[in-house]
């Protein structure tokens, strides 16, 4: 018989259901058990004398987070979860499990953050750690749909590069035959270099490290990223309505295909107007000057800084709003320079940075100088810079945060609650 999810089962059905026991029941001659999956739970009810005398011991012998298999008529049960229940004809243990769990799956008993994530595979188990993860995967899904309605190429650039896109102390060595090698930092380069081979509109989902000792909720050394970089652009500007176009289209996505699990977790998505709000450095340092807050022109945007604009900008109310005409100083190598700012944009949500990125420099020799400038050797860079000289297309692109987007959404205490392993300075296993 093919295997059906809980919530899939109809009243009058025959279905095999496979899971894990949530919780046991035992009132003599009459037995419950709530069986878990993915999609929910199922009760399973057996009376002695309505069901095969073995099926019924089986149940005695049940504990919680058992591998069972059941098989069985769906029958329709006003008292139980969803108003049915199963009754069994076969039910199969497929594998106990220990009876001193390491952790509460159901967080009635608080664990410990780093004992959770110990035993992150029984933490999942959690069905609003699984609605969090679905959350997830739906934003990226659609942020997907929205690159291919929009006529961008999915490319996949290397993981392991011979240089940093924003160099530094912040990058990941490893060991490459008999040479040094680094994790990427960005798939920044080769982004900008397919600008040159007439992909001009291209965007990638992949891991990027950041080797920064940072012990923060909104930092971690291994996160997913979204990028996407375009050609023939005219400034910045197209870069942010093709940003914003995509945010606008996800978030929807995400309020239509996850309605059950942002009802478990108590939220409710709000979808911005377009344009989003843009707000220019000048005016950020203003507002922050004006509010108390110790920042001078030319300084970069701390996390307390986000954070206190953010509280400002919804009162006003934007959640999401762009920053732009950053100080040229603040900004890496490869983002265009127009005097004392810069083009390069961030786009901020609910207080925090979720992209980054605006017009890059394509023409070569301003390019050269401003990496000699900001103390980089334009040599251990030729490999890049060699696709600047055969025609490079004024271009921009950005990095997105996808998990920061979601623990935004779902206003969560900790991004290493949206990863399923999370990679920090103290964790490497499991």
């Amino acid at each position: 018989m093919q295997r059906k999810y809980s919530s899939e089962t109809r009243i009058g059905d025959q279905a095999q259901v496979n899971g894990w026991v949530a919780k046991v029941r035992d009132l003599g001659g009459l037995k419950f058990f709530l069986l878990r999956d993915r999609t929910g739970e199922i009760q399973v009810t057996a009376k002695k004398g309505s069901v095969p005398e073995g099926v019924f011991k089986k149940v005695s012998e049940l504990g919680r987070e058992d591998c069972v298999s059941v098989t069985g008529n769906v029958e329709k049960a006003g008292q139980a979860p969803g108003g049915k229940e199963m009754v069994p004809k076969v039910l199969e243990i497929v594998a106990k499990s220990e009876t001193q769990l390491p952790i509460d799956v159901f967080g009635k008993i608080e664990s410990g953050k780093d004992k959770r994530f110990d035993f992150r595979w029984l933490d999942v188990r959690d069905p609003k750690l699984q609605a969090i993860l679905k959350v997830k995967s739906t934003t990226l899904k659609h942020i997907r749909g929205y690159f291919e309605k929009a006529g961008f190429v999915e490319v996949q650039t290397p993981v392991i590069q011979a240089a940093g896109a924003e160099g530094g102390a912040t990058m990941f060595p490893v060991v490459y035959y008999e040479r040094e090698a680094f994790l990427r930092q960005s798939p920044q380069l080769y982004k900008q270099m397919l600008m040159a081979s007439g992909l001009d509109k291209v965007w990638e989902i992949g891991q990027v490290f950041r080797a920064e000792k940072f012990h923060t909720s909104r930092h971690v050394s291994e996160f997913i990223s979204v990028d996407f970089e375009q050609a023939w652009i005219e400034s910045e500007d197209d870069i942010m309505n093709t940003l914003e176009s995509m945010v606008v289209h996800s978030l929807k996505g995400v309020a239509k295909d996850c309605k059950d699990e942002l009802e478990m977790l108590g939220k409710k998505i709000t979808i911005p107007e377009l344009p989003l709000k843009r707000i220019t450095y000048d005016k950020v340092v203003e507002k922050l000057k004006k509010s108390g807050v110790a920042i001078e022109w030319g300084d970069d945007l701390e996390d307390a800084q986000e954070k206190k604009l953010g509280e400002m900008m919804r009162k006003k109310g934007h959640e999401w709003y762009f920053v732009t005409k950053y100080p040229s100083k603040v900004k890496p190598f490869y983002i265009m320079l127009d005097g004392k700012v810069s083009r390069g944009i961030d786009l901020d949500y609910k207080g925090m940075e979720i992209a980054s990125g605006g017009q890059r420099e394509h023409r070569v020799e301003v390019l050269k100088k401003v990496m000699k400038r900001k103390g980089m050797d334009p040599h251990k860079f030729e490999f890049y810079l060699d696709a600047f000289r055969y025609g490079m297309p004024p271009h921009g692109g950005i990095g997105f945060g996808v998990e920061r987007m979601v623990e935004k959404i779902l206003d969560l205490p900790d991004i290493k609650e949206v990863i399923l392993f999370p990679r920090t300075p103290d964790r490497l296993v499991p």
